[in-house]
């Protein structure tokens, strides 16, 4: 088929301390999907009903981005150690994760997208960490920590046998194992000192349902391990493989 076409949700740059940052943020995303064999339709706030509307029903895929913190209502807390959140954001979140869950579509998530994801499903999140903030990218000073992979996962699949995996670490909210909603699971874990285990890596447990995500970003190839370059391959062959199915069975309803 041709390239396949994949929803990506941004943060709207114009609301951003430093507009030109936001940009290279969102930058990195469509260029990590492009360098894969994709085509991007970058979405935010900003954009008109309709034209999100035609973009989510083009979608052979669903990238969920980095970004601001959740409303914690959406998981039924008060805050309690969340920044300000980008409500925005989290209605263009939510409304193209409930049309691919819908459609089956695959979907990867990223930093904030782990998080709204599990928000999304019926989990919580812990508000506040220490330690695990890096300064503002793209300062070359990046915090890392080590990522265990659960072996049988989706991700381990990906990833293949990694027994000292390092990565990025650009959040201060987390998902805990208790935590964790209802049909997913963990396929990678951090330590943290004072709270235990954090979830780094979710996906559905579901073996139909594509949906793979991971807290650090992979699409800052400066920091992250290669072997990452590998998760958004294997989310743009899911991608095309969905876009291929969608195909075949719109070709036999219409025989």
């Amino acid at each position: 088929m041709e390239r396949p076409r994949i929803v990506v949700t941004l943060s709207d740059p114009s609301s951003a301390a430093d507009p030109e940052v936001a940009v290279l943020k969102n930058r990195r995303y469509t260029d990590a999907l492009a360098r894969s064999g994709a085509d991007a339709i970058p979405v935010d706030e900003r954009t008109p009903a309709d034209a999100f509307a035609r973009a989510l029903d083009a979608m052979h895929g669903l990238l969920i981005s980095g970004g601001a913190d959740l409303d914690p209502s959406l998981y039924g807390r008060a805050s309690a150690g969340s920044h300000s959140p980008d409500r925005g954001r989290d209605a263009v979140d939510e409304a193209a994760f409930r049309v691919a869950a819908r459609r089956g579509v695959p979907v990867l998530g990223v930093c904030r997208g782990l998080q709204a994801i599990n928000v999304f499903a019926g989990g919580a999140l812990v508000q506040h960490l220490d330690g695990h903030e890096s300064v503002p990218y793209p300062d070359p000073s990046v915090t890392r920590h080590r990522l265990d992979l659960v072996p049988g996962t989706r991700l381990a699949g990906i990833l293949g046998a990694q027994p000292r995996l390092e990565v990025n670490s650009y959040h201060h909210q987390a998902v805990t194992p208790s935590g964790l909603a209802p049909g997913l699971r963990a396929s990678a874990t951090a330590r943290h000192a004072g709270v235990g285990e954090l979830v780094e890596g979710l996906e559905s447990t579901d073996p139909d349902r594509w949906v793979v995500a991971v807290q650090c970003h992979p699409e800052r190839t400066e920091s992250s391990p290669p072997v990452l370059e590998e998760l958004w391959q294997a989310f743009v062959a899911a991608c095309v493989e969905h876009g291929a199915r969608h195909r075949s069975s719109t070709a036999g309803a219409q025989a």
